[in-house]
């Protein structure tokens, strides 16, 4: 789930894997194995990924459906 939902959010927000991995601060090549399954997506990444496309970490692993962030902590 995790897979397509970051490569759809990529595409609706008309970005490619190198600008995601540019705001990453990670190669392109490391993301590009993420969105395949390649490899795995370390927590803190998972984290900037939501915070990112403001959604929820649980969003992004296919625990909801729902977009819209949770209210984040402060």
């Amino acid at each position: 789930m995790i897979l397509e939902r970051l490569k759809n959010l990529r595409e609706d927000n008309d970005l490619l894997q190198k600008q995601v991995a540019d705001e990453l601060k990670i190669p392109e090549r490391t993301y590009g194995n993420y969105e395949l399954g390649v490899r795995r997506i370390p927590l803190e990444l998972l984290i900037e990924l939501a915070l990112f496309y403001n959604t929820s970490t649980d969003y992004l692993l296919g625990l909801t459906n729902e977009k819209a962030p949770y209210e984040r902590a402060k």
